[in-house]
This record gives C-alpha cells, structure tokens and sequence, in this order.
C-alpha cells in the first residue's frame, strides 16, 4: 500500500459539499481484496474494534486495503470527538490504484488521521503492534489545539444557522463572516466595530471605575497603588477586608479577595505585583461573584461564579477529591471544554492554608473547601445561570456600564449577595468590565439553561434576514468561460457595483488588476471575497481549483456552465472522458442557492442535463427556440434566451425582451457564433442578477472585445489590409468554434499559425489539426515554449499527421519559435487575406502582433 497524493478540499468539491481530504491509493495485487489476506480484519479489528464497517455503501464487492485505510481515517476522527461522517472509496481506471475522500472537521485533524490510519493498516499486514489509546490521543490533543473554541465557535454556529458565510482568518479566533464589502470580523468575543479606546478603558480597572462612578454605576471605592507603603496606605485607609488585584490583569490572574490580615495583604500584593507594577486597593464587597454578558446594548446572559472547590466526604483527602472532581468529562484544561480542571498549585496551596488544610487533609461530611480566592472558570470555577432572576435596574447598570466604556460585547463582573435587588439597596457594585470576554459559563453551565449567546452576538452584526452575502457568479465549462466572465463582469460594473473578477488573466477587483497569471482557482476566489471593496464577484471556475481544493466559496447566486467538450486536459487527474469532465463541472450547479439560477447551454445535452441537480431555477439558453429542450423549458414558464434573426431574445412565458446583435459588438453583428452564445450565457446570468434591460444594453453595446478588454479572445487586427485574429483557443472544440466563425468572414486567402501543449492526448492533438485543414490555406506550425514532458519535435509531428488528409491546405511550414510563426505569417500577408494566430504566451504574443501591425501603419505614408 502505498499513499502517493493527498488533496485537502476546502470547498465544495467532486464528492461532496463537506471539507474532505482526498488521497490517491496505490495497492498491489494481493491487497485489492483483503479477503485474500487471511487474518488481516481479524487482527485490524482487534487493533482498532471500533473501525465500523469496511466497506462503502452500495458496494458489494470484497474491500481492498484503500477501503479499510478510509475506514479507518473516518473512524479514528469519531473516536476522538470530531463530528465526521462521510467516506468515500472509487477505483481509478488504473488497475491497483482507489481514491478515497474522507471528511474532516480541522485540516490538521484529518492529515494525522489518515497519517495514523495509513501505520494501523500495516500494523494490521505485518501483525505488529498499534497503539490505539495513543493514536486518539494524539487526535484529541491535536483538535483541541487547532479547533475554535467555545465561544468563537458558539458565534461560528449562529452565524452558520443563518446561512451566513465564514472564514476562518487565522489559526487562532480571527473570524470573517459574509463577503466582501458586507463583511464583518471577530476576534473571539469581540467585534470588528469594537475601538481600541474601548479595549484599552477595559483594561484599565481604576480608569474603568472612575468612567463608571461618574455616571452614577455603583462601583467599590478604593484607589491606583505603585508601591507596598502606598498599597499599605491604602489598605489601613479603607478598612479591612479589601481586594487586591493588578491594574490591566485579567482571568483573575494576581486577584486577592476578603484581605483581612497585614499579613494576608503582604501576600496578596506580591501576587498582584508579579502580574502588574500598577496595583488597585478596593473595598471589598461582600456577596456572590456574578458575570453579566451585554450584547449589542442588551442583556443576554447572567451567571453566578463559584470559586473552585470540593465538598467533603470524611472519607477523601482533598487531593482525592479533586481528582473525582476532574473526571467531570466537561472538564478540561483551557478554555476548549465548558469547564476547567482544578489545579493544586501554590494559590490551592495558600486557600488551604488559610483553613488549616492540606492537600492530604480529610474534610469532614459535607464540609465545603475553597481551593481559590476567585471564581473564574479558568481556575477551575463553576458557573449557575441566573438570566431569569436578573432585577430590571442591575441589568440596567450592566448596560450603562459596558456602553460608557465603549464595548459591544462585553462581560460585567457584578458583586451582590442578590442579583433580584438593586445594587444601591444591597450595597453591591460593579467591579470589572471585561472586553472579549469568554462565552463558555452561558453556553455550558454548570447548571441551569444555557443562553443563546452566540446568536445574540450574530444578531449585532447582521440584522434579521441579512446572511452578509454578495452575489456570486460561477462560469465554468470547457470554451467561452473567460469571455463571459468579463462580460458579466462589465454588465455588473454598469449599475455601479464594484466588481471582483477571477479568470485564467488574473485577479480584478473594481476594474484594478490585483494579481496576474491563472487565478481560476479556489484561492483567488476567496481573495476577492475577503476584499472590503467588492460588491459582486465574478469568478472562473476551471477544473484545476475544483479538483484542488474544491470551490472557495460554499454556494453561488449564478452558475453559467458555457458548454462541455473535449477540453485541454482529458486524460489527466482521471479525468479521461467527457462525462468525467461534465461531472466535475456540475459542482458549480450543484451549490447554487435555493433561491438562485443556473444559467445552461439548452443545446449542449450533457450540459442540459445539469438542470435536474440545481438547487434553484434554470434559465437555459440555445441560438434555436425551436430546441425541444428549450422550447419545453419556455412552455413550462421558465426563463430561456435564444437568437431570433437580428437579436438575441429573453423570454420567459408571455415577457420577452430583445437586444439587437448590431448592438452586440461582441458577436461582430452576429457573425461569430460562440461570442453570440456567450453573450447569451451572460443575458441570461444578468438577468438572473436583477440588471435592468436598459443597463444591460448599455453595457453590452459598450463591451469591446480587444486585446487590453479580453486578451487572446478573437482579438481582430487589421495588418496592411489583411485581418489577423489573435486567439488563445487551444482545444479541438475551441479550434472547431473559430474554424466555423472565420469561415464566415470573407478573405482571399487563409493562413493559421499554430502549436499545442505537449500534456495534451496525441488524439486531441492531431484532431486540431485535421479541423484547419480544411479550411486554411497554409499552416504555419511552430514548436510552444513549454513541451510539458514531450521530445523536441514531437507535438509538431502530431500535428503534421493531422493535416494528412486535408482537403483544403497547400502548404505547410515548421518553425521554431512563436514569434518567427507570427512574422513568417504576417510578412506573407496581402490586402483580403486573414490570419488565425493561436497564441501561446497571450500577453506577449499580442504586444508583439500590435507591434508589428503600429509599424505597419507607420510605414503607410512613406509609401504612399
């Protein structure tokens, strides 16, 4: 067995809409079946009992060992508490060789857990040993690690509920959720509208509660210390007990409470002066620690905080009770679990001491021990919620407090001996207020309801039925897809949005280009959907991300799936007929919105086939109404876009609306037949996008397809009286589309330069050729730049096969070299003839073309 690729697809991918991580598995003949290896699943399963079932569902054939190596990644993951459940197991068209996708819920999880499953089956063949409890330990430790804890997470899965867009930022809790200018960011429990005044008032208590008091919120009295005689001052100033804390602390770290004693108080400011050199001397106030959770100017959640203690039995030392304690299953150790395990450290070591306890001590029955000072849960506290028994005027100085301090998520620490009465009657306060704070005692308390919060912080971001989203186009297919990009691109930017555009030229945000090359991809996709200043995104989507990495975003308003043919790359990645292609290409329809459209080449049957699996409606589009499979659309009252004579037409039951192809530049007055099927591909995704039929002509009438607006895409040049057009087809179906457009171009001649990329199928090869062949005159055929793994000459050979049998062409050239092709063709050409360059290197085969066509015209005065 062997492991040779692993794919990580973050997005809706081949398999499924789930993240799942996809490995290529290499088996030798005795592992293709493991009923043939004796005792192999009897020492697996007595290796790992809990591996569940072998084989996929559906599948009646005997498992191979890449089955078992999926069952056992899927598996491993449920054992160790992460919420995985899909599998799947396919042979690849070689003998020997399955791909399996297993899901994950964290990338790193995942990663081990197939690294993990891959050593326990071949612990399993070689009978030797696997160390199970390790394995998932290692897993557990490395998902709490890496997961969102609870109360980013609690804010993730409201907003997910919603059907509100995420992206995790960074390893830690920085969140995006929506898209590009609807977005909005958290970092844990705090908002992207949350200033860093507020944050730094926070952190300040004695600042905090000089703001509060002034506004009349009930705050302890005491006062800033910078040295032991000033604290000591202070101290004997205020009057036993105080509490001693650090200035800018927090999680309770360096807080001392009830100091009563010179002595107690000489311990608690060297607790607090290891934290902070500035130090807060308050009075005390007696009563129940509470933490109130305002949000967005509301209360949401109150909770009662219990210092970490045990109870006594008299039997027990307080050691073994802290033990029992721990194996809580909800207790943990940092903040992933809803509770802390308790530690006995020298703070446990200190409370004991102050009863006369030790850890070996036995408390009597029913005895209770404090093992802190503090309540919080980070020091191994619990926490009672207390929401329902909130008086009317706390909350209301829970408010005032978190708004004067400026935050809006905030966590109020409130001391009072009952939470149902005024503070002013009890003598209670308000004695911290905490930005970010941590969401766990509401969601999980220790007891008593948990509290929505998490929705309650969405809430504040979005409004109710506002999912932050922006609309999104997905082209895909084999030809067409970038022309159509930029033309939907360009008919959005006429209504004044700001447009995000990923094609295989580039990355486009508001007509700026912010990085170049082939950005087809997942990645250049989620790039513009993090951009603040996109309104609409526009996105290629090519084969190569899908199989990558999946889509980069989790559903679209529109899917445009231009045609489906024999593309560049059959052949690769299994990817060996048009039926595969179509299957992968269909995940664009498959995650449309329910409330939105795929648009559908009607005259493409693998294409049309599509519209069975789209969540939302179809549009389809055909240059013939009279197509059964548009024309039964129409009937149906479905939206349908065809050519009726001069002008494409929109129509959906008695609606039409017409756009004159004159008014097309685009389609050259129809006479370029796929320009006129993509202009209908974006009618049709216009439509579905609530353009107006007045923009929508404008922007077609002002589209102009030259090589700065669409480069390598039938740019037209004229050189000394003869056409050239430069184009970036590279695919028999793409060849065949402008064979058919410029034979309906009049010319005296008809020259085609042309090579191909060597990771293409020798058929395919041969195949472009024998489309030129009849229709060109002379074909010039030069060696590309990159012979991606072929001999020198090789790709030239194929292609002069192909022009075997031709029926039109007379003279056949090779060259070596894209820009001697090109200055070959052009010198040769006369007034009325026309030239196809199929370009390679786009950019600078068309800079070089408009260079010699600049010089040209130069030159035409001199002669003249």
């Amino acid at each position: 067995m062997n492991v040779t690729r692993i794919r990580i697809l973050r997005g809706p991918n081949l398999w499924t809409r789930r993240t799942v991580i996809e490995a290529i598995v290499e088996c030798d003949a005795a592992e293709a079946r493991i009923d043939g290896i004796e005792g192999f699943e009897a020492r697996l399963r007595a290796r790992f009992p809990g591996i569940g079932p072998l084989q996929t569902p559906g599948n009646a054939e005997a498992p191979s060992i890449a089955h078992v190596l999926a069952a056992a990644a899927l598996a491993l993951q449920v054992e160790a508490g992460c919420a995985a459940s899909f599998v799947h197991v396919t042979s690849a068209p070689e003998n020997g060789i399955w791909r399996i996708a297993v899901e994950y819920t964290e990338e790193p999880v995942g990663r081990l857990a197939i690294e993990l499953a891959e050593a326990l089956c071949r612990a399993a063949l070689a009978d030797t040993a696997f160390d199970l409890d390790a394995a998932l330990a290692r897993l557990r430790e490395l998902d709490e690690d890496v997961r969102l804890g609870p109360s980013t997470g609690s804010i993730v899965q409201a907003a997910v509920a919603r059907g509100i867009p995420y992206r995790r930022l960074t390893d830690g809790s920085l969140v995006q959720f929506g898209w590009g200018s609807r977005q909005r960011r958290i970092q844990a429990a705090e908002i992207d509208a949350t200033s860093a005044i507020a944050e730094q008032i926070a952190q300040d208590k004695e600042l905090t509660k000089r703001l509060l008091s002034a506004v009349g919120v009930p705050v302890p009295g005491g006062r800033a210390v910078d040295c032991f005689d000033d604290a000591l001052t202070a101290f004997e100033t205020l009057g036993a007990p105080v509490v001693v804390k650090p200035r800018d602390g927090n999680q309770g770290k360096g807080v001392s409470v009830n100091v009563e004693t010179r002595a107690h108080f000489e311990a608690a400011w060297a607790a607090a002066n290891e934290i902070s050199s500035d130090v807060i001397v308050e009075r005390f106030l007696p009563g129940h620690d509470f933490r109130a959770l305002v949000v967005g100017g509301q209360l949401v959640a109150v909770a009662r905080r219990d210092p970490a203690h045990v109870i006594g039995d008299g039997v027990h030392s307080v050691r073994e009770l802290v033990d029992q304690v721990n194996l809580d299953p909800r207790r943990g150790e940092g903040h992933a679990t809803p509770l802390t395990r308790i530690r006995i450290d020298e703070v446990a070591l200190t409370q004991l001491a102050k009863h006369g306890l030790t850890p070996e001590a036995v408390p009597a029955l029913g005895a209770r021990v404090p093992l802190r000072h503090n309540a919080n849960l980070s020091t191994g506290g619990t926490a009672t919620d207390v929401t329902d028994d909130v008086h009317p005027e706390v909350a209301a100085r829970a408010v005032e407090a978190a708004q004067t301090v400026g935050l809006h998520i905030c966590g109020v620490d409130i001391v009072c001996e009952d939470i149902g009465r005024p503070l002013e009657q009890q003598g209670g306060g308000i004695v911290e207020v905490n930005a970010a704070p941590g969401l766990r005692m509401h969601l999980a308390p220790s007891y008593g309801k948990a509290r929505p919060v998490g929705e309650a912080v969405v809430g504040t971001l979005f409004a109710e039925g506002d999912d932050g989203r922006i609309p999104v186009v997905a082209v895909t297919g084999t030809n067409g897809k970038t022309t159509t990009v930029r033309l939907i691109s360009h008919l959005l930017g006429t209504t004044g949005a700001r447009v995000g555009m990923t094609n295989t030229d580039g990355v486009f945000v508001d007509g700026h280009c912010t990085d170049t090359g082939d950005c087809s991809g997942p990645r250049s996709a989620r790039n513009v959907l993090m951009h603040p200043h996109v309104d609409a995104a526009v996105f290629e989507t090519a084969r190569g991300g899908l199989l990558r990495e999946g889509l980069g975003f989790d559903r679209c308003k529109v899917a445009v799936v231009t045609n489906i043919g024999l593309g560049d790359h059959l052949g690769l990645n299994y990817i060996t007929t048009v039926e595969d292609l179509a299957v992968l290409k269909r995940v664009a329809v498959q995650n449309v919105a329910p409330d939105g459209t795929a648009v559908l080449n009607a005259a493409d049957p693998i294409v049309a086939a599509m519209a069975a699996i789209c969540p939302g409606s179809v549009t389809f589009f055909a240059a013939s109404a009279q197509l059964p499979t548009l024309a039964t659309h129409r009937a149906q009252g479905h939206r349908v876009v065809y050519v009726d004579g001069d002008a494409i037409v929109a129509a959906q039951g008695d609606f039409e609306q017409r756009i004159a192809l004159r008014d097309i530049p685009l389609t050259r007055g129809g006479t370029v037949a796929f320009q006129v099927e993509n202009a209908m591909a974006a009618v049709g995704a216009a439509w579905a996008l609530g353009i107006g039929w007045h923009a929508l002509r404008a922007g077609m009438r002002s589209f102009v397809n030259d090589a700065q607006t669409v480069p390598g895409r039938f740019n037209v040049f004229d050189h000394r009286g003869a056409t050239v057009i430069a184009d970036y087809g590279h695919n028999p179906d793409a060849i065949a589309a402008l064979t058919q457009a410029v034979e309906a171009m009049p010319a005296r001649r008809r020259f085609v330069v042309i090579s191909a990329a060597g990771d293409r199928r020798d058929e395919d090869i041969r195949l472009q050729t024998e489309i030129l062949g009849g229709a060109f005159d002379e074909v010039i055929l030069y060696e590309d730049q990159c012979q991606r793994g072929r001999c020198d000459g090789e790709v030239v050979a194929l292609l002069r096969q192909g022009l075997a049998d031709a029926t039109r062409t007379s003279r056949v050239q090779e060259l070596r070299g894209e820009f001697l092709a090109i200055d070959t063709a052009l010198d040769a050409l006369e007034p009325g003839d026309l030239c196809l360059v199929l370009i390679d290197q786009v950019e600078e085969a068309l800079a070089h073309i408009a260079s010699r066509v600049a010089l040209a015209r130069a030159a035409l005065p001199l002669a003249a």
